[in-house]
């Protein structure tokens, strides 16, 4: 008798809804003015490729935008976010993914492949949003949700906290891995005005189990009222909280550093310290 074939866990993303989201955002008259999130990503990218003693000459970037990039990188390789990336294995020094790895249903996968496509020593740069972003959306529509309906559904997408997103790097085999945040503090008229730079930008609900009616005004409504009771300024406009989390990886070479195997320093770190050395108790 044949084993029973294991069953495919269900995709959190839906990937056709994403497309449709992202194709209706390059529509919108306010896409330009509702990308400063990617433009954003390119300049931390920026500067961040500056402090890197190393001209790379041979980049791909993985962004659903590639009019943000391709003007500050010339000559650079841009492709889509697909679940397949379109590289070639061995062919890049630099492989930057912008602000995209959350509407992944395998950011590892996403990761591996990026790892897969550099050179030896080559460098992955990866910008993505960490686990404060949008916090105070999430917790308004919450609250609404509960109180005009009885329940609560899948809205806003879960965002990754910093310490796991960078074991992300170490699961995709990538050597020295760092990571680090920036929170970027927006302010907005109404929480309306954030739903609405939200779909101008191609990041409306994409989830495999978002509630396909449309969310009822009194949702809405409810929703800019907690908003606004919670998370006011002096002068009335909103905030709204941004987190990129910067992840570099290096595509493991002998030429790179190593840890020392423990137990063979040949000093003692009082001596280097210019401490006394007290032993402990039994």
């Amino acid at each position: 008798m044949s084993s029973p074939v294991p069953s495919q866990a269900p995709h959190l993303i839906d990937r056709s809804a994403l497309a449709r989201n992202r194709a209706r955002a390059r529509r919108a008259p306010e896409l330009a003015r509702a990308l400063f999130l990617h433009e954003a990503a390119r300049d931390e990218a920026q500067d961040r490729l500056r402090m890197v003693n190393r001209e790379f000459k041979s980049p791909a970037i993985v962004t659903p935008f590639p009019e943000i990039w391709q003007d500050a990188f010339p000559g650079a390789k841009v492709i889509t976010d697909d679940e397949v990336l379109d590289l070639e294995v061995g062919a890049h020094d630099l492989v930057i993914h912008a602000l995209a790895l959350h509407w992944a249903n395998d950011p590892v996968g996403q990761l591996i492949q990026c790892r897969r496509a550099l050179v030896a020593d080559g460098l992955c740069l990866t910008i993505a949003f960490g686990g404060d972003t949008l916090s105070e959306l999430r917790a308004a529509m919450g609250q609404a949700e509960i109180e005009v309906t009885g329940g609560l559904s899948p809205r806003v997408l879960p965002m990754g906290e910093i310490r796991d997103l960078g074991a992300l790097l170490q699961r995709a085999g990538l050597a020295l891995p760092v990571a680090d945040s920036l929170p970027l503090d927006v302010s907005y008229e109404t929480a309306l005005h954030l739903m609405r730079d939200l779909r101008a930008m191609g990041e409306a609900n994409a989830l495999s189990a978002r509630l396909r009616a449309p969310t009822r005004r009194a949702v809405l409504l409810r929703t800019a009222e907690i908003y606004a009771q919670s998370y006011a300024r002096p002068g009335g406009r909103l905030k709204a909280t941004f987190e990129l989390v910067t992840l570099t990886g290096w595509a493991p070479d002998e030429s790179q550093q190593k840890p020392l195997r423990p137990g063979s320093a040949a000093h003692r770190l009082a001596e280097a310290l210019g401490a006394k050395e007290t032993p402990l108790k039994d």
